[in-house]
C-alpha cells in the first residue's frame, strides 16, 4: 500500500512539475495579501527553522545553494539528461508537493522519481529532515505557503499533520 501511495504521489508530483514557473506565478502569486493581513501560520516552530539552517548548510547548500536559490538554469537538463538542483525558496516546484512527498524525497533521494538527489535516510533522522524542510519553507511567501498548505491538507483528507 505504501508503495502504491508513493508511486501515486510521485506521479502527481511529476505532473505538477510540468507546469511552468511563469504559469504558476501568474496563477498563484499575482494577488498580494491585503494590508494588515495576518501572517500565515506555519506547521513548524522557530526552533526547527534555526536547527534546519545549520543542517541545510551542511547537507543541502552545496547543491541547492546557500539561500535555497538553486541552480540558475535549473530547467535545462545537464549532460546526463538530469535536471540540476531547483530552487527551494518558493520560486520553483517544491511548494507543489505535500509534506510527505518532500519528506520522502529527502529520505529516499530523487532517483525513484527520475532525479539525481542523493538519499539522506542513513545520514538524517526524521526530526532533522523536518527541521530542514522548516528552514526551506521559512523562505516561502505567505501566499505560496497558503497554497501549499491547502494542497497538503487535501492530500491527507483535510487532517492536520501530527508531526
Amino acid at each position: 500500500m505504501k508503495r502504491k501511495l508513493w508511486l501515486a504521489a510521485a506521479g502527481l508530483a511529476l505532473a505538477a512539475c510540468e507546469q511552468s514557473q511563469e504559469d504558476a506565478k501568474a496563477r498563484w502569486t499575482d494577488s498580494a495579501a491585503p494590508a494588515g493581513a495576518p501572517v500565515q501560520p506555519r506547521w513548524y516552530a522557530q526552533e526547527q527553522v534555526a536547527a534546519g539552517a545549520l543542517l541545510y548548510r551542511e547537507n543541502c547548500a552545496s547543491c541547492h545553494k546557500e539561500n535555497a536559490e538553486g541552480t540558475p538554469d535549473w530547467k535545462t537538463p545537464d549532460v546526463n539528461g538530469k535536471l540540476p538542483p531547483p530552487p527551494l525558496n518558493g520560486t520553483a516546484h517544491a511548494w507543489h508537493h505535500p509534506l510527505e512527498v518532500l519528506r520522502t524525497v529527502v529520505t529516499r533521494g530523487g532517483a525513484p522519481v527520475g532525479g539525481s538527489m542523493p538519499a539522506f535516510a542513513d545520514k538524517l533522522d526524521q526530526a532533522q529532515i523536518d527541521a530542514i524542510l522548516a528552514w526551506v519553507q521559512s523562505h516561502w511567501s505567505d501566499e505560496i505557503y497558503a497554497i501549499w498548505k491547502e494542497r497538503d491538507l487535501a492530500t491527507r483528507g483535510g487532517l492536520q499533520s501530527t508531526r
